[in-house]
Protein backbone atom coordinates (compact mmCIF):
# COMPACT_ATOMS: atom_id res chain seq x y z
CA UNK A 1 0.00 0.00 0.00
CA UNK A 2 1.42 3.21 -0.95
CA UNK A 3 -0.23 6.44 0.53
CA UNK A 4 -3.24 4.63 0.67
CA UNK A 5 -3.68 3.21 -2.38
CA UNK A 6 -3.08 -0.59 -2.62
CA UNK A 7 -1.67 -2.14 -5.54
CA UNK A 8 -0.57 -5.69 -6.11
CA UNK A 9 2.38 -7.11 -8.09
CA UNK A 10 0.48 -7.18 -11.10
CA UNK A 11 -0.06 -3.45 -10.88
CA UNK A 12 3.74 -3.08 -10.60
CA UNK A 13 5.02 -5.34 -13.21
CA UNK A 14 6.50 -1.93 -15.85
CA UNK A 15 10.21 -1.98 -14.71
CA UNK A 16 10.60 1.10 -12.26
CA UNK A 17 7.14 1.78 -11.71
CA UNK A 18 7.20 0.46 -7.95
CA UNK A 19 10.25 2.92 -7.01
CA UNK A 20 9.33 5.68 -8.97
CA UNK A 21 5.66 5.15 -7.05
CA UNK A 22 7.67 4.67 -3.45
CA UNK A 23 9.89 7.98 -4.32
CA UNK A 24 6.74 9.96 -4.37
CA UNK A 25 5.22 8.71 -1.85
CA UNK A 26 5.18 10.28 1.56
CA UNK A 27 5.60 7.61 3.67
CA UNK A 28 7.59 4.01 3.24
CA UNK A 29 5.33 1.55 1.52
CA UNK A 30 3.36 -1.35 3.62
CA UNK A 31 3.74 -4.97 2.39
CA UNK A 32 1.35 -7.67 3.05
CA UNK A 33 1.10 -11.20 2.27
CA UNK A 34 -2.18 -12.89 0.50
CA UNK A 35 -5.07 -13.35 2.85
CA UNK A 36 -5.35 -16.85 4.60
CA UNK A 37 -8.25 -17.57 2.57
CA UNK A 38 -6.77 -16.80 -0.64
CA UNK A 39 -4.20 -19.08 -0.60
CA UNK A 40 -6.98 -21.73 1.26
CA UNK A 41 -8.83 -21.50 -1.99
CA UNK A 42 -6.19 -21.52 -4.48
CA UNK A 43 -4.93 -24.98 -2.82
CA UNK A 44 -8.50 -26.38 -3.36
CA UNK A 45 -8.41 -25.06 -6.59
CA UNK A 46 -5.28 -26.49 -7.26
CA UNK A 47 -5.49 -30.12 -6.01
CA UNK A 48 -8.84 -31.24 -7.56
CA UNK A 49 -7.22 -33.49 -9.72
CA UNK A 50 -5.62 -34.84 -6.86
CA UNK A 51 -2.18 -33.91 -7.15
CA UNK A 52 0.18 -32.84 -4.37
CA UNK A 53 1.43 -29.33 -3.70
CA UNK A 54 4.74 -28.17 -2.44
CA UNK A 55 4.58 -24.15 -1.72
CA UNK A 56 7.93 -22.41 -1.29
CA UNK A 57 8.08 -18.84 0.09
CA UNK A 58 10.09 -16.25 1.03
CA UNK A 59 12.06 -16.49 4.50
CA UNK A 60 9.55 -15.02 7.20
CA UNK A 61 12.34 -12.51 8.09
CA UNK A 62 10.85 -10.36 5.20
CA UNK A 63 7.40 -11.23 5.28
CA UNK A 64 4.50 -13.26 6.67
CA UNK A 65 3.43 -15.21 3.57
CA UNK A 66 4.51 -18.36 4.50
CA UNK A 67 2.49 -18.75 7.58
CA UNK A 68 -0.32 -17.74 5.88
CA UNK A 69 0.27 -20.27 3.60
CA UNK A 70 0.23 -22.71 6.12
CA UNK A 71 -2.45 -21.47 8.05
CA UNK A 72 -4.06 -21.74 4.59
CA UNK A 73 -2.85 -25.30 3.89
CA UNK A 74 -4.38 -25.85 6.87
CA UNK A 75 -7.57 -25.17 5.82
CA UNK A 76 -7.74 -27.13 2.96
CA UNK A 77 -8.39 -30.25 2.21
CA UNK A 78 -5.28 -30.19 0.00
CA UNK A 79 -1.91 -32.47 0.29
CA UNK A 80 -0.38 -29.43 0.61
CA UNK A 81 3.90 -29.25 2.02
CA UNK A 82 4.35 -25.70 2.83
CA UNK A 83 8.40 -24.99 3.23
CA UNK A 84 10.34 -21.56 4.29
CA UNK A 85 13.15 -20.74 1.58
CA UNK A 86 15.10 -19.22 4.21
CA UNK A 87 15.68 -16.87 1.47
CA UNK A 88 13.84 -14.43 -1.27
CA UNK A 89 14.33 -13.13 -5.38
CA UNK A 90 16.40 -15.17 -7.52
CA UNK A 91 17.48 -17.45 -4.21
CA UNK A 92 13.78 -18.53 -3.80
CA UNK A 93 13.55 -19.04 -7.68
CA UNK A 94 16.73 -21.44 -7.64
CA UNK A 95 14.56 -23.95 -4.99
CA UNK A 96 11.26 -23.51 -6.78
CA UNK A 97 12.97 -24.38 -10.48
CA UNK A 98 14.59 -27.55 -9.35
CA UNK A 99 11.34 -28.53 -7.67
CA UNK A 100 9.58 -27.90 -10.43
CA UNK A 101 12.40 -30.08 -12.25
CA UNK A 102 11.82 -33.04 -10.70
CA UNK A 103 8.58 -33.03 -9.82
CA UNK A 104 8.40 -33.20 -14.07
CA UNK A 105 9.85 -36.09 -13.71
CA UNK A 106 8.11 -37.84 -11.61
CA UNK A 107 10.20 -37.85 -8.43
CA UNK A 108 8.54 -38.41 -5.14
CA UNK A 109 7.90 -35.46 -2.91
CA UNK A 110 10.37 -37.01 -0.10
CA UNK A 111 13.08 -36.47 -2.76
CA UNK A 112 12.33 -33.43 -4.25
CA UNK A 113 12.27 -31.65 -0.61
CA UNK A 114 15.54 -33.52 0.22
CA UNK A 115 16.93 -31.81 -3.40
CA UNK A 116 15.02 -28.40 -2.25
CA UNK A 117 17.11 -28.63 1.44
CA UNK A 118 20.44 -29.22 -0.72
CA UNK A 119 19.79 -26.12 -2.79
CA UNK A 120 18.88 -24.14 0.19
CA UNK A 121 22.70 -25.39 1.80
CA UNK A 122 24.33 -24.52 -1.19
CA UNK A 123 23.35 -20.99 -2.01
CA UNK A 124 24.37 -17.34 -0.93
CA UNK A 125 22.55 -14.32 -0.80
CA UNK A 126 24.47 -11.12 -0.85
CA UNK A 127 22.65 -7.89 -0.80
CA UNK A 128 24.48 -4.08 -1.38
CA UNK A 129 22.69 -1.39 -0.27
CA UNK A 130 23.30 2.50 -0.88
CA UNK A 131 21.01 4.20 1.73
CA UNK A 132 20.43 2.32 5.20
CA UNK A 133 17.18 4.44 5.02
CA UNK A 134 14.61 2.22 4.22
CA UNK A 135 16.03 -0.56 6.30
CA UNK A 136 16.07 1.53 9.40
CA UNK A 137 12.39 2.54 8.80
CA UNK A 138 11.37 -1.16 8.21
CA UNK A 139 13.08 -2.08 11.44
CA UNK A 140 15.26 -4.65 9.48
CA UNK A 141 18.47 -2.73 11.26
CA UNK A 142 19.81 -0.65 14.36
CA UNK A 143 19.33 3.30 14.02
CA UNK A 144 22.58 4.15 14.93
CA UNK A 145 23.89 2.59 11.72
CA UNK A 146 21.39 4.25 9.59
CA UNK A 147 22.26 7.34 11.08
CA UNK A 148 26.27 7.13 10.02
CA UNK A 149 25.16 5.68 7.29
CA UNK A 150 23.20 9.10 6.42
CA UNK A 151 25.88 11.11 7.60
CA UNK A 152 28.86 9.27 6.55
CA UNK A 153 27.64 8.14 2.64
CA UNK A 154 28.23 4.71 4.01
CA UNK A 155 27.75 1.30 1.46
CA UNK A 156 26.96 -1.54 3.05
CA UNK A 157 27.15 -5.37 1.83
CA UNK A 158 25.01 -7.56 3.67
CA UNK A 159 24.80 -11.60 3.14
CA UNK A 160 21.46 -13.77 4.47
CA UNK A 161 21.92 -15.68 6.88
CA UNK A 162 19.88 -17.72 9.02
CA UNK A 163 16.97 -15.46 8.26
CA UNK A 164 18.98 -12.65 9.43
CA UNK A 165 20.81 -9.83 7.11
CA UNK A 166 24.32 -9.89 8.46
CA UNK A 167 26.25 -6.70 7.50
CA UNK A 168 29.45 -7.96 6.35
CA UNK A 169 31.49 -4.89 4.59
CA UNK A 170 30.85 -1.35 4.67
CA UNK A 171 32.54 1.71 3.45
CA UNK A 172 32.07 5.04 1.56
CA UNK A 173 31.39 5.21 -1.82
CA UNK A 174 31.08 2.40 -4.14
CA UNK A 175 34.82 1.25 -4.18
CA UNK A 176 33.52 -0.62 -0.88
CA UNK A 177 31.13 -2.51 -3.34
CA UNK A 178 33.70 -2.92 -6.15
CA UNK A 179 36.09 -4.03 -3.38
CA UNK A 180 33.48 -6.66 -2.17
CA UNK A 181 32.96 -8.15 -6.20
CA UNK A 182 36.44 -8.41 -6.13
CA UNK A 183 36.49 -10.63 -2.84
CA UNK A 184 33.69 -12.63 -4.45
CA UNK A 185 35.61 -12.98 -7.75
CA UNK A 186 38.02 -14.63 -5.62
CA UNK A 187 35.90 -17.14 -3.69
CA UNK A 188 34.24 -17.96 -6.53
CA UNK A 189 37.84 -19.62 -8.90
CA UNK A 190 38.18 -21.97 -5.91
CA UNK A 191 34.64 -23.68 -6.43
CA UNK A 192 32.45 -24.53 -8.74
CA UNK A 193 29.15 -22.58 -9.34
CA UNK A 194 26.15 -24.37 -10.61
CA UNK A 195 24.34 -20.41 -11.35
CA UNK A 196 24.10 -17.09 -10.27
CA UNK A 197 21.30 -14.23 -10.42
CA UNK A 198 21.44 -10.63 -9.90
CA UNK A 199 18.50 -8.47 -9.06
CA UNK A 200 18.35 -4.33 -8.57
CA UNK A 201 16.53 -1.87 -7.38
CA UNK A 202 16.60 1.86 -9.49
CA UNK A 203 19.57 1.89 -12.32
CA UNK A 204 20.62 -0.80 -13.77
CA UNK A 205 24.27 0.01 -14.36
CA UNK A 206 26.30 -1.52 -11.42
CA UNK A 207 24.47 -5.21 -11.95
CA UNK A 208 25.26 -5.58 -15.92
CA UNK A 209 29.27 -4.37 -14.51
CA UNK A 210 28.71 -7.57 -12.56
CA UNK A 211 27.50 -9.61 -14.64
CA UNK A 212 30.30 -8.69 -17.11
CA UNK A 213 32.49 -9.51 -14.03
CA UNK A 214 31.30 -12.53 -12.96
CA UNK A 215 29.84 -14.82 -16.26
CA UNK A 216 33.44 -16.14 -16.64
CA UNK A 217 32.81 -18.58 -13.49
CA UNK A 218 29.86 -19.96 -14.18
CA UNK A 219 28.38 -22.15 -17.59
CA UNK A 220 24.47 -20.88 -17.40
CA UNK A 221 24.04 -17.56 -17.96
CA UNK A 222 23.31 -15.03 -15.51
CA UNK A 223 20.39 -13.43 -15.32
CA UNK A 224 19.24 -9.79 -14.18
CA UNK A 225 16.60 -8.89 -12.93
CA UNK A 226 14.89 -5.69 -11.43
CA UNK A 227 13.44 -7.36 -7.74
CA UNK A 228 10.16 -7.28 -6.19
CA UNK A 229 8.40 -4.45 -4.85
CA UNK A 230 8.69 -6.23 -1.16
CA UNK A 231 12.20 -6.27 -1.46
CA UNK A 232 12.79 -2.54 -2.70
CA UNK A 233 10.51 -1.22 -0.34
CA UNK A 234 13.08 -2.78 2.11
CA UNK A 235 16.34 -1.61 0.26
CA UNK A 236 15.67 1.47 -1.36
CA UNK A 237 16.70 2.53 -4.63
CA UNK A 238 20.26 1.73 -5.82
CA UNK A 239 20.65 -1.33 -4.45
CA UNK A 240 21.19 -4.48 -5.71
CA UNK A 241 22.08 -8.80 -4.45
CA UNK A 242 23.68 -11.06 -5.89
CA UNK A 243 22.88 -15.05 -5.36
CA UNK A 244 24.87 -17.57 -5.86
CA UNK A 245 23.94 -21.55 -6.14
CA UNK A 246 27.16 -23.72 -5.68
CA UNK A 247 27.10 -27.34 -6.94
CA UNK A 248 27.04 -30.00 -4.09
Amino acid sequence: MIDNVVYSDADLKEEGKFLQLMQESKNLPKTSQPPVGVFAEVFEDLCKDGSQILAIHMSHALSGTVEAARQGASLSTADVTVIDSSFTDQALKFQVVEAAKLAQEGKELEEILSHVEEVKNHTELYIGVSTLENLVKGGRIGRVTGLLSSLLNIRVVMQMKDHELQPIVKGRGAKTFKKWLDELITSLSERSVAEIGISYSGSADWAKEMKESLQAYVEKPISVLETGSIIQTHTGENAWAVLVRYNS
